[in-house]
């Protein structure tokens, strides 16, 4: 896959950003399988933006915490800080900014499900940030930060950040019986390739208990989940 021009544009549309360097962006959404394989990417990737993303997230969420929560001590704003900046989250991130898609990935990584990596995808969004720091300055890098981790921060105060409402709903069910079957069934997809909407039902045995959408079935399977969850009584709205 070679992204082109307008491809980037849609994407700067997506993370709400207009960068100065077009080229910067491009980096970033390069994984280190294609740089290898072509010889016009050699040493082009964003492993470095990683880098450099991972220090600017981290000041931008320990800044934030620490003027948000002034009584809280060094040990629970650490605490606090980890639960967000992770892999876990980054991914989640990522997923809800499609970035999988829009990522630049060698032929073997692409066929082995890297678009749908978790580390791929949380580096991905290090990168990003590392690209717009780099491109617009330490302000407008701390805009998409906050922008895309804020609820996050505030689900993680109120101790209930949970990312992944599928792995929870399966240890949920097998607490009550080790023989549920729990199925993922996609009722609808709508809408022009690029801008996809799928709709899906999450079913234990054969009661559908929740239904979800998203702009993938990863994510339309996780808000089937989350909806499960809430109608066990599991977890709040």
């Amino acid at each position: 896959m070679i992204i082109n021009e307008m491809q980037l544009k849609k994407f700067e549309e997506i993370i709400k950003y207009k960068f100065n360097d077009i080229k910067i962006l491009e980096k970033s959404l390069t994984h280190s399988s294609y740089s290898n394989e072509d010889k016009f990417y050699t040493k082009v990737n964003n492993e470095r933006l990683e880098f450099l993303g991972d220090a600017v997230l981290s000041i931008v969420v320990s800044k934030y915490i620490f003027h948000k929560y002034p009584d809280y001590p060094e040990g629970e704003l650490t605490k606090l800080r980890s639960q967000v900046v992770c892999e876990d989250t980054l991914s989640i991130v990522a997923t809800n900014l499609n970035i999988g898609k829009y990522l630049l990935l060698g032929k073997g990584e692409e066929a082995s499900g890297g678009r749908e990596r978790k580390s791929i995808l949380a580096d991905a969004v290090e990168a990003i940030i590392a690209a717009i720091y780099i491109d617009g300055g330490y302000k407008e890098a701390e805009t998409f930060v906050l922008a895309n981790l804020s609820k996050y921060i505030q689900l993680a105060v109120k101790g209930k950040i949970i990312l992944d409402y599928k792995s929870y709903l399966q240890e949920y069910y097998q607490s009550k019986s080790q023989s549920c079957k729990i199925r993922y069934v996609v009722t609808k997809e709508e809408g022009p390739d690029h801008e996809k909407m799928f709709h899906v039902n999450v079913v234990v045995n054969k009661e559908t208990v929740g239904s979800g959408s998203g702009k993938s079935k990863k994510l339309a399977e996780q808000d089937a989940a989350k909806n499960a969850l809430i109608f066990e009584g599991q977890i709040n709205e």
